[in-house]
Formats: C-alpha cells, structure tokens, sequence
C-alpha cells in the first residue's frame, strides 16, 4: 500500500536552489555547482522516494544543473577557451535566482504590510490568552525544504529501499493525524524532532512525516520556525475554524 500526496506548499527549483546556497552560506555570484547539483539531487530523489508531487520544472533543472556541471569539469584549458567564447555556464543561473529572489523579497514586502494592515484593528489579548502564556513572538513559515531537511536527520541511516513501503498494518497516516492533533490540544506547539524522536522505529518516522505533510496540505497545521534554519516546530492554524474530523466527512461527500 503506498500513500501519494499531492502538495499545494511546494515551491519552485529556484526556491530549492536559493534554499541550498542560503543554508550554506553560498557566494550565489560563484556557485561550487558541483556541490549544489549533489544536494539538488539528493533532495530530488528523497522526494521521488516518498512519492510527492513534483512538477515537471524540478527535472529540467536537474538537467540544466547536470549540463553546466559537465561544462564546468572541462579541463583546465578546454573550459579556458570556452570560457574566453562564451560567458561563465553559471551566468544565466546566477541572473535567474537573484531575478527570482528579488521577486520574492517584494512578494514578503507586501505580504508584511498585509499583516501590519491587520493588527490596526486587532481585537485585545484575552485574559485566557495571557493565562497560557501566549507571547507575541516573531516566527517564519518553514518551508518544504526545511521540513525535508528535519526529516532527513532523522533518517540519516535509513536504506532508501525502505521509502517504498510506506505503510504497515502497525502505522497508519491517518491515525498519526489524530495523534498529532490530539497533541497540539494539549500543547500549543510541538518540535517535529520531537515527533520524530518518539517514534519506534524508522517506518514510523516516515508515516509521521508524511501525517505531517498532509496535515500542511489540509491547513490544519504551519510550521513555522524562530529564525531561518532552526528548529521547526508545528503549531494549530488558528485560521482553520474546521474540525479535521468534519473536514474529512465534508471531503468525502
């Protein structure tokens, strides 16, 4: 039995190539593309392996960083004279990804000013708020890649020929889901290390991943992080008034 789940929070190859160079503190204007073509693919794979949703453009870019890696392992004097015909094979990758983050830079520009929008008429802090110890602090929405990263760890030594079999008899996505909301009723939020580290073996880190994920798809769920490349901790979507119990049944009719 095996579990495909069809993800609206993926983002493009140029999220996952910046999200590569920023992790690693990267000079983006000289990309060691041998390096970043391994991780590429390394992340590609892992999501082929857990059967997500990839677009097409995730493959191209595979091929376009595999092509400028080849030209870039010409030897010494082949890749001069190429270099001394045409521009560094880096070039138009290296436009692309500051094109692209300047793009996203003003897309969180406009989506900051949107939530300052907001807090103009903000109802006050309940009573019960302060009770639990609410704290205005300032958090990042974790990406796909950060998740992925979170659950690579934790599977540092897994054989990749266990990714095929995702669920037993033993485990099942949907009773992780009932798990993992059952634990954020009883705390407001909860480190996905932690999930991870309460599993009993490697097969249930993969269904909690992937109860995880649904749970991100559903808009039950965000995860979120203190700084970029922390830990990542998930917490309710406060703005899913929704029930996942009546949201299934609602689904399903």
């Amino acid at each position: 039995m095996t579990y495909r789940i069809k993800l609206e929070i993926f983002e493009g190859p140029l999220d996952l190539l910046l999200y590569l160079v920023k992790k690693d503190h990267l000079n983006i204007y000289d990309i060691p593309i041998s390096k970043v073509t391994e991780q590429y693919l390394e992340y590609l794979n892992l999501m082929q392996l857990l059967d997500l949703n990839i677009a097409g453009e995730f493959l191209v870019m595979s091929a376009t960083l595999m092509q400028i890696k080849s030209k870039m392992l010409l030897p010494a004097e082949e890749l001069q004279e190429a270099q001394a015909e045409e521009e560094d094979p880096r070039q138009e990758l290296v436009r692309r990804l500051l094109e692209y983050e300047k793009f996203k830079e003003i897309a969180e520009g406009l989506r900051q000013k949107e939530v300052n929008q907001q807090e103009v008429f903000k109802r006050p802090k309940l009573e019960a708020d302060k009770e639990i110890g609410l704290k205005d602090e300032t958090y990042f929405e974790a990406s796909i890649f950060d998740l992925i990263t979170a659950f690579t760890k934790a599977l540092e030594d897994i054989p990749k020929e266990l990714f095929y079999q995702v669920v037993k008899e033993e485990f099942t996505i949907e009773e992780k889901v009932h798990e993992i909301l059952h634990l954020l009723l009883q705390q407001s939020a909860v480190c996905i290390s932690e999930l991870f580290s309460k599993a009993k073996n490697k097969l249930e880190i993969i269904v909690t991943f992937l109860a995880i994920l649904e749970l991100i798809r559903l808009k039950e769920i965000v995860a979120r992080q203190k700084k970029l490349f922390a830990e990542v901790e998930i917490t309710r979507n406060k703005e899913n008034i929704i029930p996942y119990d009546r949201r299934s049944k609602t689904e399903t009719n």
